[in-house]
């Protein structure tokens, strides 16, 4: 790569701060300005973020709310579209622009920006920025972001940060600032970005630090209140302004445990179609305050989200939905299921077009690794100590006939070395994957890597999962400390680090490294280091 500045340029963006390069004067748009005889404040609260990569370019978001809490979840924007400039540049100070123009920040959008770029070079890092022009010029903090490597490349070795769960009142987001400062190539998100309850509903330990604001979410005004409210969150910001971001969601980001438009409660939304209307709002709010694509806007309760990135030869991202077309929950969703509905072979948690879509991509992929980005545990996980067996029925567990066909299809289709990583449980977990783990001896066909929480659980114990590790065989890794994982691909080995901190019910917590695992390529099973 070239016009990569050294790894402490990198770092003088993580505190959120604007960018007062050179040019600023000439460098962006006026045309098209916000009238000036309308002022309004600070409309970058919420700041910026990048995602999609692409060989050729990547996404460009931000979101304008100079009143964020604002109850009605316009965000303190007047009810017209609002004209954002943005630039992108080869170095930090903004003196040598690679692109620049102007983005519609629509209304009935939540005057959120989507810039999607192409035509860039492949495997180079950019900085972006975001003005609007008012009484006053208003102009956004920096992010630095990156393209893909060419398609015919394997390109440097990637190393990406993998995330989830994050309930603003259970802890600071000192973990968003720990994985910031990691400086990962990449960031990928796999659910919960936010949580749907009103204050003090989901409380942990001594109580939560700090609260949610407004009711539980069920509008779109509700939902774009919350998005606005984790997003203020500096730590957060420092996390999104780092590195491309790709995302997908599971349950919180709509309500706990929801299956396709099953709602966990039959209040307050006692019948399918109301609870659709909830799952519309919630869509529309995911989509306008993340980087995504117009590929990805939703229509009316649906929305596409599993999709396909590739990192050049070196890895292909097949990103998941479990939570959309699933069947509903066997057994009432009770924990720990042990029924005979689990095995239902017509029950699915993918749904039939994207299992297809999955498998056909496994099959045709020309990557070294074969990445499966998703929400919620494929391996068999027995939560009951001793003789008895008790499973999750929110996770694949509730769902054995769908796991089967993708083991067997990792096999089947000649899947590159796949790698499942996962969110969802508020655990550290590592674990080989076989196609039959009731055999104490079966071998390998992949493995599966899950992410602790963000903060979710508050702040975790010392001692967890050693029963756990001692009723399946195939775990490898059990902690219950917050943090995140990084993961490192290079051609010929992956290797994967558990980072915790000791505490999220204050801020500032440093991180550690509780374990680290290598799988070699063409050689599954995780190999603790």
């Amino acid at each position: 790569m070239t016009d990569v500045p050294p790894p402490l340029a990198r770092r003088t963006l993580l505190g959120g701060a604007t960018v007062l390069g050179a040019g600023l004067g000439a460098g962006l748009l006026t045309a098209g300005a916000w009238p000036r005889e309308r002022g309004f404040a600070d409309p970058f609260t919420l700041g910026v973020a990048s995602g999609e990569p692409t060989p050729d370019g990547f996404v460009l978001w931000t979101r304008l709310a100079p009143d964020p809490y604002a109850e009605d979840g316009r965000g303190g924007m007047p009810d017209r579209d609002v004209p954002v400039q943005w630039e992108v540049a080869h170095d930090e100070g903004f003196r040598r622009i690679v692109r620049r123009g102007t983005e519609v920040a629509p209304a009935h959008l939540g005057h959120s920006v989507h810039v999607e770029l192409d035509g860039l070079h492949p495997g180079h890092q950019y900085w972006y920025r975001f003005r609007v022009e008012g009484r006053s010029t208003h102009l956004s903090p920096a992010g630095t972001t990156r393209t893909a490597p060419h398609p015919r490349t394997w390109g440097t070795p990637l190393t990406m940060a993998f995330a989830s769960c994050a309930q603003y009142e259970h802890g600071w987001f000192t973990a968003y600032r720990r994985l910031a400062e990691e400086q990962p190539d990449v960031v990928l998100f796999l659910g919960d970005y936010i949580y749907e309850y009103e204050k003090n509903q989901y409380v942990v330990g001594d109580g939560n630090v700090r609260d949610h604001a407004g009711p539980e979410t069920t509008t779109l005004a509700g939902y774009r209140q919350r998005h606005a409210q984790y997003k203020t969150d500096p730590d957060l910001q420092a996390a999104h302004a780092v590195a491309p971001w790709v995302v997908t969601w599971d349950d919180h980001e709509v309500e706990n445990n929801y299956a396709d438009l099953v709602a966990e409660e039959q209040e307050p939304h006692p019948t399918q179609e109301e609870f659709a209307a909830r799952r519309a709002a919630a869509y529309q709010a995911y989509y306008e305050n993340m980087p995504l694509r117009r590929s990805s806007m939703p229509q009316g309760p649906d929305m596409r989200l599993f999709r396909r990135l590739d990192w050049g030869r070196l890895a292909s991202f097949h990103v998941l939905d479990t939570r959309q077309y699933r069947s509903d929950q066997p057994g009432g969703d009770q924990f720990p299921a042990t029924g005979p509905e689990r095995d239902d072979p017509n029950r699915t948690i993918l749904g039939t077009e994207q299992r297809d879509w999955l498998l056909e991509g496994l099959g045709s992929s020309a990557a070294t690794w074969d990445v499966i980005a998703q929400q919620v545990m494929v391996h068999e996980h027995d939560y009951v100590p001793g003789a008895d067996r008790g499973f999750n029925p929110d996770s694949w567990d509730g769902y054995t006939a769908d796991r089967q066909r993708l083991l067997d299809g990792f096999v089947e289709r000649g899947a590159q070395n796949p790698v499942v990583l996962t969110g969802d449980v508020h655990k550290h977990y590592a674990a080989d994957l076989t196609r039959d783990p009731s055999d104490a001896d079966a071998a390998p066909v992949g493995v599966e890597l899950v992410c602790t929480s963000i903060t979710s659980g508050g702040d975790g114990t010392d001692g967890y999962g050693a029963d756990q590790l001692a009723d399946n065989p195939d775990l490898k890794l059990a902690d219950d400390r917050r943090g995140y994982g990084i993961a490192r691909f290079e051609r010929d080995h992956l290797r994967a680090d558990f980072r915790v901190l000791d505490h999220v019910s204050q801020p500032g917590a440093p991180v550690r490294t509780r374990a680290s695992f290598v799988v070699e390529a063409g050689n599954p099973g995780l190999q603790e280091v």
